[in-house]
């Protein structure tokens, strides 16, 4: 959609980020900072820190995940290839599926964008399974939003009464990210 001069309009998109190796909130406000920094993304809000427990290879530390919302000129795929980029600059390294991470960068929703390629599928295919990305994404989307009428099973459960092995741990003064975390 095209503005009154002729601009596009900016994509809304949600993203999860998630961290269990070194200074886990620091890597995250680090990304935000990072994703911030570029001319062509905004960081508009951003949810709690949660402590979750492994999924999938559980042999690892908790992570802390979070979600934040985006405001961005990029195409989802350019997108994805910042995002993918941060996590290579904060020092990801890809050795076990699901294994632990400095950080991890998914693009769960891109405005209304529904597509299936080999580089990206959106919405996000295993989002609505997981409650530790489900859980701070409420934090920062419409709580009418679609997507929370398509959740079911053990990620509803963790929605209604928090979730187990997922606990609020931090928050973020977003306005002032490089500010200590508040309590």
């Amino acid at each position: 959609m095209a503005s009154i001069d002729n601009q596009p309009q900016p994509a809304i998109a949600y993203i999860a980020l998630g961290s269990n190796m070194g200074n886990r909130d620091q890597l995250l406000v680090r990304a935000l900072n990072l994703l911030n920094d570029r001319p062509d993304i905004d960081v508009l809000r951003v949810s709690g820190l949660y402590e979750t427990d492994p999924v999938g290879y559980t042999d690892q530390p908790p992570f802390l995940n979070m979600a934040a919302a985006l405001s961005t000129s990029l195409e989802p795929v350019a997108l994805l290839r910042g995002m993918l980029a941060i996590e290579a600059d904060l020092g990801r390294k890809r050795d076990i599926r699901w294994g632990p991470r400095t950080i991890d960068l998914d693009l769960l929703l891109y405005d209304d964008v529904r597509m299936d390629e080999q580089e990206l599928t959106l919405p996000h295919p295993r989002m609505l399974e997981r409650a530790f990305v489900l859980v701070p994404l409420r934090d920062v989307i419409t709580p009418d939003h679609e997507l929370f009428t398509r959740v079911d099973g053990e990620a509803q459960r963790a929605l209604q009464d928090g979730g187990e092995g997922i606990a609020l741990w931090n928050t973020i003064n977003w306005h002032n990210a490089s500010a200590p975390l508040e309590s």
